[in-house]
């Protein structure tokens, strides 16, 4: 099993889907890095399974195009998606690495109908070159932004972790028969390949964007993108129990929802409107952080702020100790199942998400390392 980081299962990426957007987005960034010195003269993408039978519902083919562009998902301003491919669109010219050449969306990229390929998410690049070449690579994208070539994993580098941690067993040992708490574990494997200040600046990044996720859904009003005329709820359901629907920023709101009356039924609520506010932020293709998917992206964020707004919140090391133990949760189901939807359905994201969060939760509240991994089965 490949060592896995918790920041390969929380990245920051773009919605509405981790396999279906982010990881073909990830290829095609990928295969125009390899062809890198090569004069091409044009690229074919054809998109199989259910890359094909869902993609434009969920911007497959917005994602591989902006890929190709170079347009990096972490720093892209989503704002400017649709003016970019509107662009894309109209000049029929892409650029690559130097090289411009004739290229229409709509002859180039294929939704093929035929299903035969190793995985149901399935993207296929072919670039022809200058010289009478051609190249061509077969991606599949796994579930959370994960890709693979053929069979080989697109891992960036080979880690070698102190307390390497490949089943739940491993945490229960490394955690002295599960006493010590997960995140200790996790804080030594990511201290191995990064500096405490680096580890500190990418959470904190994390936290950004799961609590701007927020905020910006709860103030966001109408029609969701795709077509089947879907209208936002969070903005009302907050409106509903605050009595405002705008806020200056995302403190003021906060605020206003720490000051509800702490009963079950206004938390749940709020709870429950955190989650479907990150929801359809990544259902309008914004910024949301994949956890472990950008399906499944709403669970952690809304149980963090659960934390952060109704508990004993004392500050970052909170946040740091919530997203190691949830991280690590999530790599045990990545290395011994799958966190893919179209591998194994909706719970293989969601179940995988509430999972997670129930683990974070329970080390917060003081819960071991045992009753961690009791909360989450």
């Amino acid at each position: 099993m490949s060592p896995l980081s918790i920041f390969d299962i929380f990245s920051i990426g773009v919605g509405p889907s981790s396999s279906h957007t982010l990881g073909p987005w990830r290829a095609a960034l990928h295969f125009a890095e390899t062809l890198q010195n090569r004069d091409v003269n044009s690229i074919k993408i054809q998109l199989f399974g259910s890359l094909s039978k869902t993609g434009r519902g969920h911007a497959t083919d917005k994602a591989v195009l902006l890929g190709l562009l170079g347009y990096d998902p972490l720093t892209i301003d989503t704002s400017k998606i649709e003016e970019i491919l509107a662009k894309l669109e109209q000049e029929e010219q892409l650029s690559i690495n130097g090289s411009t050449f004739k290229f229409s969306p709509s002859e180039d990229l294929i939704f093929e109908e035929y299903e035969h390929v190793k995985h149901p998410n399935t993207v296929k690049f072919t670039a022809r070159i200058a010289s009478g070449l051609h190249q061509e690579e077969d991606y599949m994208s796994v579930g959370g932004g994960f890709i693979e070539l053929g069979t080989t994993k697109d891992d960036k580098d080979v880690r070698v972790f102190p307390y390497p941690v490949n089943h739940a067993e491993d945490l229960v040992q490394h955690t002295k028969n599960g006493i010590l708490p997960i995140s200790d574990i996790v804080d030594q494997n990511e201290l191995a390949h990064k500096t405490a200040e680096e580890i500190q600046q990418e959470l904190d990044d994390i936290v950004e964007v799961m609590l701007e996720s927020i905020y910006q859904g709860c103030t966001t009003t109408g029609v969701l993108p795709g077509g089947l005329n879907v209208q936002r709820r969070a903005n009302k359901i907050i409106e509903n129990l605050t009595g405002k629907s705008t806020f200056a920023n995302k403190e003021e709101l906060f605020e206003t929802i720490k000051s509800l009356p702490q009963d079950f039924v206004t938390i749940n609520k709020a709870v429950s409107c955190f989650a479907i506010a990150v929801n359809e932020q990544n259902a309008a293709m914004s910024r949301v952080v994949t956890s472990p998917t950008n399906g499944a992206a709403g669970v952690i964020p809304a149980a963090m702020l659960y934390f952060m707004l109704f508990c004993n919140y004392k500050g970052k090391e909170d946040l740091k100790r919530f997203l190691f133990t949830a991280g690590e949760i999530g790599c045990l189901f990545k290395k011994n199942a799958t966190i893919s939807a179209a591998v194994g359905g909706c719970q293989a994201e969601i179940g995988v998400s509430s999972s997670m969060a129930a683990a974070a939760l329970t080390e917060l509240k003081g819960g071991s390392a045992l009753q961690c991994l009791m909360a989450a089965e």
